[in-house]
C-alpha cells in the first residue's frame, strides 16, 4: 500500500503502473454523531476501511473527501453538507484525474448513506464516458455483522446512527473522541413512509442520536470492521480480475 498523501509522485505513479493499479477514495461526511461522538465518525470510518483495503489490495490510498451529501442531518449545528451534485462533481473530477496519472481502477469507500446516490452517478458516468472503471462501496457485510453483535434494538430497520454500533466502531478508531458520560438513548417515533422520502431528521432526535450507545464497545467496533473489510474484497474479487485483464488487452 501507498498512502499518497505522504508519498512523492513518482513512487505513487509507479504503484499505478503496478498490478491492476488501484486508488482508494474514502468519502465520508462532516455531520452530527450525537452529543458523544465527533463529528468526523463517518468519515473516520470510510479512512479505516480504506485503509484496510488498500493494504490488501497494494493499492494507492488517496486523501479522504471529508464532507457528504447529509442534508437529512443538517439541522443539527456543525453539520456542513454538500449538495448530491457536487459530491458526483468532485468523485468525477478525480476519476479523470487518476486516470490522467495512469491508475488503473478507483474504488470509491462510502462512509454515508447519503452519498449513495450521487457516488453511483458519478461510477456511472465515469464509465460511461471510458474514463476508467469504478466500484462504490457502501459497507458490504456490515449490515450481517451487526446483526451479530448488537445488543440493542435500532431505533428503525436499517438506522444505525449514533447509537450501539457507530459508537463501537468509534471505541475501536478514537476512543479518546468519544465521551461516554453523554451517551443517552433515543427511539423517536416515525412517520409510516420514514426511509421511502427524504425527510430531515433533527424533530425526531433533539439529541441525534437514534438508538441507544450504551452497550458499544471496542471489540464489537474491531469485529464491524473486520467483516466490512471481507465483504468488501469479496464484491472486488471480479472488479480487480476485470481491471486486470482490460490492463493486459491494452498492453
Amino acid at each position: 500500500m501507498i498512502d499518497a498523501d505522504h508519498t512523492p509522485w513518482p513512487d505513487v505513479a509507479a504503484a499505478h503502473r503496478r498490478g491492476a493499479g488501484l486508488a482508494v477514495l474514502p468519502v465520508g461526511a462532516h455531520e452530527q454523531h450525537g452529543p458523544h461522538l465527533p463529528l468526523g465518525t463517518d468519515t473516520a470510518t470510510a479512512v479505516e476501511v480504506a485503509r484496510r483495503l488498500a493494504e490488501r489490495l497494494d493499492a494507492v490510498l488517496l486523501p479522504p473527501v471529508h464532507y457528504g451529501a447529509t442534508w437529512g442531518t443538517s439541522g443539527w449545528p456543525g453539520t456542513l453538507s454538500l449538495s448530491a451534485a457536487t459530491v458526483t462533481a468532485i468523485v468525477v473530477d478525480l476519476g479523470r484525474a487518476l486516470a490522467a496519472s495512469g491508475a488503473g481502477g478507483l474504488v470509491v469507500v462510502n462512509g454515508d448513506w447519503g452519498n449513495r446516490a450521487p457516488l453511483l452517478v458519478a461510477a456511472q458516468q465515469l464509465m460511461e464516458e471510458g474514463v476508467l472503471p469504478v466500484v462504490t462501496l457502501d459497507h458490504p457485510g456490515m449490515a450481517e455483522a451487526i446483526d451479530e453483535v448488537r445488543e440493542s434494538a435500532p431505533a428503525a430497520p436499517g438506522l444505525a446512527h449514533a447509537e450501539e454500533v457507530e459508537t463501537s466502531i468509534m471505541l475501536r478508531l478514537a476512543p479518546d473522541d468519544v465521551h461516554p458520560d453523554r451517551y443517552e438513548a433515543c427511539y423517536p417515533v416515525f412517520p409510516s413512509h420514514f426511509g421511502t422520502a427524504p425527510m430531515p431528521l433533527h424533530p425526531f432526535s433533539p439529541s441525534g442520536v437514534f438508538g441507544d450507545p450504551a452497550l458499544a464497545t471496542a471489540e464489537k467496533g474491531e469485529r464491524l470492521l473486520a467483516a466490512t473489510v471481507e465483504g468488501c474484497l469479496a464484491v472486488l474479487d471480479d472488479f480487480v480480475a476485470g481491471v486486470l485483464a482490460g490492463r493486459a488487452e491494452a498492453r
